[in-house]
């Protein structure tokens, strides 16, 4: 594998400026009869249009037939439908020409990452002139809804994850489904899906395309996710469809659409599967009481890295995902457990290009030999298979806990799986399962990985369970910070933090405690005035926040 390069920024060739207006924003723009002036950025914003590394996906592929070379680009076509799929769903205006008004092109580039006016890791905030604050809920529903006229609403399906709400011409509230909103779009993805089946040499795989595109076209979507958790003889993969809810800030009852191309790397996946068999026994030893562990982790569970050949929609919007773990429906969870999939040529970009130089500025000399490659691929690959423990069920009727927490749900979740993929490696570690490094490697790491993943901002769900861990932490004098603004882990108090931090949030969860997880996140998922300091200290060193990959079939050398 030849690996990622870094490359110079690159200026994007100026769009043909349209003459044609902006279909009028309900949700987005504080202009409505603005039908030929350009864009602008927001004064002071041009600070940060710099904040992404840009990264090539340049990923050897010369081991591939022509066979497989084409269905690499057939699933690429794919996902560029999903892509424009989800602009539709974050933006309700109407993107070439909103992009074609945006004269400059770094302020242009800066929101085609950030899929829209609004900077993704500085807590949405508009870059350019003539938007409003985004709304919570997208444009999955009508901006002006209130979550009480949401609640009033009489509608069955208005929680589903695959329909958005729109107003009628009387102003009233009804549902359309994703797939008769987006029919024209689903069906060509859906016959891309079909296609690809017929160029893959595995059978498992060939079920699960299909019934994958059955789902575009019914919003029937757990019999494909059963199927692709049968898939294991499968070079290339395919993660696609409307998967996550993090798009959706009000309710968190949305999936936005999304995709990955993944080639699956052999190698390191054999080196992983022996993790996966430990669930179980890892699920009973949790450092809170049983009723909250008495769900089975579902033993089927895959644990692979892959390296990823393309992103699309959500996942390529703003910070790049570096490991994933799917399916969400919690039926095929307990069923069948869930596939964690490490992206491992985009995690060792962000580690060599962000990770090392934020702990050269924040970490105490003495601890910098611990963060390495090994540490933080592993916190990573382990905060995926925690999501498989703990609870999914609330133990007093209230439901799921994502039906119980609502919004709170995905960040609650996210800083579960952070805590207890470290109180994993510890004990894997201590049992000799895990076997690279000392423990104070994954400790140190995991805090340089806080301060790597504090700065995405308080609007994402990773970025608000960083703060609340941090804050945590620091009460408990899990780490110090000396006069010259360094770091260095307390060993002793950093694992006691984390069995008690284990311990609230499960209990929160199992609960389905809203109110306590909405004090939990107003008490601590703030940015201290140190700590903003520190972070800005990272800006003025010219440390990226994230990677931006440059992708496609022109890039990965398929001519298809």
């Amino acid at each position: 594998m030849k690996g990622i390069k870094l490359a110079p920024m690159l200026a994007l060739p100026a769009l043909a400026m349209a003459l044609l207006a902006c279909s009028p924003a309900n949700n987005n723009s504080a202009t409505t009869n603005d039908t030929v002036q350009p864009i602008q950025a927001v004064s002071g914003a041009e600070a940060r249009f710099d904040i992404y590394q840009p990264v090539i996906m340049d990923v050897d592929l010369s081991h591939l037939s022509a066979q497989q070379l084409q269905l690499v680009g057939t699933l690429i076509e794919a996902s560029e439908i999903m892509d424009d799929l989800f602009w539709q769903q974050t933006f309700s205006g109407d993107k070439t020409t909103f992009l074609a008004r945006i004269t400059e092109p770094h302020a242009r580039r800066f929101a085609e990452i950030n899929y829209g006016p609004w900077d993704r890791l500085n807590n949405e905030a508009p870059f350019l002139q003539g938007f409003d604050e985004k709304p919570l809920g997208a444009n999955f529903y009508p901006a002006d809804m209130t979550r009480e006229e949401f609640q009033q609403f009489d509608s069955a399906d208005k929680t589903s994850l695959y329909t958005l709400l729109r107003r009628n011409s009387e102003g009233e509230l009804y549902t359309v489904s994703y797939s008769e909103a987006y029919q024209a779009e689903l069906t060509r993805a859906a016959n891309l899906l079909r296609e690809a089946a017929n160029l893959t040499e595995s059978e498992a795989f060939a079920d699960y395309l299909r019934l994958r595109a059955d789902a575009f076209l019914t919003d029937q979507y757990r019999a494909s996710d059963y199927a692709w958790m049968d898939v294991r003889d499968n070079l290339i993969d395919v993660i696609i469809g409307p998967i996550e809810t993090y798009e959706d800030r009000l309710f968190g009852y949305k999936a936005g659409f999304e995709s990955y191309v993944l080639l699956k790397d052999l190698e390191w996946s054999e080196r992983l599967a022996v993790y996966a068999e430990t669930l179980p026994s890892l699920q009973r030893g949790l450092p809170v009481e049983d009723i909250y562990k008495a769900e089975e982790p579902g033993s089927d569970a895959q644990l692979n890295a892959y390296d990823v050949l393309y992103y699309a929609g959500h996942s390529n919007a703003g910070s790049k995902t570096i490991a994933v773990n799917l399916p969400n429906d919690e039926e095929v969870q307990l069923a069948k457990g869930t596939r964690r999939s490490q992206l491992k040529n985009a995690m060792r970009a962000k580690f060599d290009g962000i990770l090392i130089p934020i702990a050269d500025q924040l970490i105490v000399p003495e601890q910098r030999q611990h963060i390495t490659f090994d540490a933080f691929f592993a916190n990573t690959m382990f905060h995926e298979v925690a999501h498989g423990l703990g609870i999914k069920n609330t133990i007093n009727g209230k439901g799921t806990v994502r039906e119980a927490l609502l919004e709170y749900a995905s960040p609650i979740e996210e800083g579960k799986a952070d805590i207890l993929g470290l109180y994993m490696v510890t004990q894997l570690l201590e049992e000799g399962i895990l076997e690279e490094g000392e423990l104070e490697d994954y400790y140190v790491t995991f805090l340089a990985g806080i301060f790597r993943s504090v700065r995405f901002g308080a609007s994402s769900a990773h970025g608000m369970a960083n703060m609340i861990r941090f804050n945590y932490f620091e009460q408990a004098g899990a780490f110090v910070r000396n006069s010259n603004g360094q770091y260095a882990v307390d060993m002793a108090n950093m694992r006691q933090a984390m069995n008690d931090l284990s311990g609230l949030i499960l209990r929160l969860q199992g609960d389905g405690d809203y109110q306590g997880v909405a004090t939990l996140f107003a008490e601590m998922g703030h940015v201290s005035d140190t700590l903003a300091l520190d972070l800005e200290r990272l800006s003025q060193a010219e440390i990226p926040v994230d990677v931006h990959f440059e992708q496609g079939k022109q890039v990965l050398g398929i001519s298809n």
